[in-house]
């Protein structure tokens, strides 16, 4: 049976409308706030802020790897994926070998991996033509045995909204005045980093691991770490990170002379 506008109207008086800004704002929503550091946390120090210089490299090979080494320049790769983490498309680059070198040197290895650095493909070193500009984790960097010169390294890009798989490295603090250290224990360090999924955005440089308060036989594990609370914790949270142990039977022998 045909009901006729009004009558059909008058049946449902629960009825929405939507205006077109209203049916816009469902359509497309708005962008979530960018994540910030929080305080107390520790985040990036800005006077180790560098650019990494990169020109682009046709192919790949060991032979093409080695003639690079040759001349200063280090094989490289950028590794791009929506989310940040797995590998997809990738861009055949160099960087030049002298400041990578001094970049690790700098911060250290595990620092150097969980650091954001803004990377510059250009057409030439020396040239003023940008082929593209982006913000890079590095994710590996091969160094060789016994000199720590590095070969090669690969970088991924990181956008804003990925979320980066990071091991990042723990420091710890608080030890001159840890009762069990006190006492002449020592400290058993199990883990140097810890993988996070992280935020592109406020991937931690470092994670401070408080050793103020520990006694003799206590220890911390992964679950105790203070973070952002955005990052999602990629081991099993009941890991020990460090624990302080008795004396060391050298040092107690030592003592009984």
């Amino acid at each position: 049976m045909y009901l006729p506008r009004h009558i059909f109207t008058k049946l449902s008086p629960h009825r929405r409308h939507f205006s077109q800004s209203a049916a816009a704002a469902v359509l497309h929503p708005p962008e979530p706030e960018p994540l910030t550091y929080l305080d107390g946390f520790p985040r990036p120090d800005p006077k180790h802020d560098e650019t990494i210089f990169a020109v682009p490299r046709a192919d790949s090979g060991k032979n093409i790897s080695e003639k690079e080494r040759r001349v200063g320049r280090l094989p490289s790769i950028i590794f791009e994926q929506e989310d940040g983490q797995h590998g997809g498309n990738k861009r055949l680059i160099s960087v030049r070998t002298d400041q990578i070198r001094k970049l690790v040197n700098h911060l250290g290895r595990s620092f150097f991996l969980s650091r954001l650095f803004h990377l510059e493909v250009r057409a030439q070193f020396d040239s003023d033509d940008v082929v593209e500009s982006v913000r890079v984790l590095p994710r590996h960097i091969h160094l060789k045995a016994g000199t720590d010169a590095p070969l090669n390294v690969t970088f991924i890009r990181a956008p804003s909204r990925a979320l980066l798989k990071v091991n990042v490295p723990l420091v710890f603090i608080g030890d001159d005045v840890s009762p069990g250290l006190k006492k002449g224990a020592y400290l058993n360090t199990i883990k140097r980093t810890v993988k996070f999924l992280c935020p592109a955005d406020i991937i931690p440089p470092y994670i401070d691991v408080d050793l103020s308060e520990l006694d003799v036989g206590q220890k911390i594990v992964m679950g105790d770490l203070k973070v952002h609370p955005a990052l999602k914790l990629l081991q099993s949270k009941d890991e020990a990170v460090c624990k302080i142990m008795g004396q060391r039977v050298s040092e107690i022998q030592k003592k009984s002379k």
